[in-house]
């Protein structure tokens, strides 16, 4: 976690008013991952144009500050000023505001090339298996790190050439422990660019919710899934 200096107690204190002590708390007990504005309104229930106007107070006084958001860049993201934002938020080291830098355009094209051809032929994938496939192939003449491979299969997500979703241990999931983070190729290399529905996408764990809490045994289970079992039968 990146972080600067962090402001005098003291001065930020008496700096604010008891509306902006609360915004500013709460703003900075999210750290790196900083809070979206309208979650803000959420959790302090402070009326909206209070909201505004002391975010507005935090941002001038340094104490704050706006940030984007890769994955939402139609929201207002904030995030206290002692902190840098973290990569889930920036997309890492290969985003600029823009999008993927130009100087390295060439290069993460090639990179997203190579992930997308890993994760096709592991079928499904974790990041971890992805940075293995690549350093193995031994195609980069630097290294990457896992985080820095899990930053170029994210952006494969966003560019909808691979699904994400949570391994329930079953079937195709079953080498990957139950909730990991995974990945799967939403289409073939032969196939049209048209919008197609991921194989995942068509099963009830595609749609469903509450995948993330899904379970063997647990109180959400695939054995007690009536759709899950109705889509067996089917």
């Amino acid at each position: 976690m990146s972080k600067r200096k962090r402001p005098d107690s003291k001065v930020t204190a008496l700096s604010m008013t008891e509306q902006e002590k609360i915004l500013y708390n709460l703003i900075q007990s999210k750290q790196d991952l900083g809070i979206w504005s309208l979650d803000i309104k959420r959790e302090t229930s402070l009326p909206d144009n209070v909201v505004d106007k002391s975010l507005k107070s935090l941002c001038s006084k340094l104490l704050i500050k706006e940030v984007v958001n890769l994955q939402f860049k139609g929201r207002k993201h904030f995030l206290a000023s002692e902190f840098e934002p973290s990569s889930e938020i920036t997309g890492g080291k290969w985003y600029s505001d823009q999008g993927f830098l130009e100087v390295e355009t060439e290069f993460t094209n090639f990179l997203k090339d190579q992930c997308l051809k890993h994760i096709r032929n592991l079928k499904i994938a974790t990041v971890d298996m992805v940075a293995d496939a690549v350093r193995r192939s031994r195609v980069l003449k630097i290294d990457c790190s896992s985080q820095e491979i899990g930053d170029i299969v994210r952006a494969l997500v966003l560019d909808n050439d691979v699904i994400e979703m949570r391994s329930n241990g079953l079937g195709e999931f079953a080498p990957l422990p139950i909730g990991r983070m995974c990945y799967k190729c939403r289409r073939s290399p032969d196939a049209t660019k048209d919008p197609t529905v991921g194989a995942m996408a068509s099963t009830p764990c595609g749609v469903c919710p509450r995948i993330a809490h899904c379970t063997p045994g647990g109180i959400i289970s695939p054995m007690t899934c009536e759709y899950y079992s109705k889509w067996l039968d089917f």
